[in-house]
């Protein structure tokens, strides 16, 4: 059995959970959440506590129910605490700023660009030199793939001397030191 399908979920007092027509549903001071798990996969509200079970040993089965109380329990923890993916900007006369619902950014390029926020992720740009985003939401996933979104527009380059470009804050990417000449 899967190690971790086989764990039940513990569901906290501030979150509400319900299983109704194959989907379950999810909220929280945060938001609400909605997933609608593969055919193969029962899901209960059973106490305090969700548990999935799988029909068969096939290793689809068990690689699915893994992946299935995975995301339950991201859905979980999202809609009563959230996530959140910081981005840092380096380069000279890099910069972002908020506007409303879009993320102004200035990387480089000849023109600014313009990325609306998708429902549910808010942006905040943090430091006094505006190249610190930070992006928060209750959907892990959704989140993931905004902060990928963001970064997809001016990567930091290949070359490890520079290094401009927008990178997660946790990414250290490869930096060489420059020529240090005579001395």
């Amino acid at each position: 059995m899967s190690r971790i399908g086989k764990k039940p979920i513990i569901v906290p007092k501030n979150i509400k959970v319900a299983v109704a027509g194959g989907e379950v549903k999810v909220e929280g001071p945060k938001g609400k959440l909605s997933f609608k798990p593969h055919v193969a996969m029962k899901v209960s509200v059973e106490g305090g506590n969700v548990v999935i079970a799988r029909p068969d040993e096939e290793r689809n089965s068990r690689s699915l129910h893994g992946l299935t109380r995975t995301l339950i329990q991201n859905m979980i923890v999202g809609a009563e605490r959230g996530f959140t993916r910081e981005l840092d900007i380096q380069g000279v006369g890099y910069r972002a700023e908020v506007k409303g619902k879009e993320l102004h950014m200035t990387l480089g390029f000849s023109h600014p660009i313009v990325f609306k926020l998708p429902e549910g992720i808010a942006a905040a740009v943090t430091d006094e030199k505006k190249t610190h985003i930070v992006l928060s939401s209750a959907d892990k996933t959704a989140l993931g793939a905004c902060a990928a979104k963001v970064r997809s527009f001016r990567p930091v380059n290949k070359d490890p001397y520079g290094l401009k470009g927008v990178r997660y804050s946790d990414e250290k990417p490869l930096q060489k030191e420059g020529k240090s000449g005579a001395k």
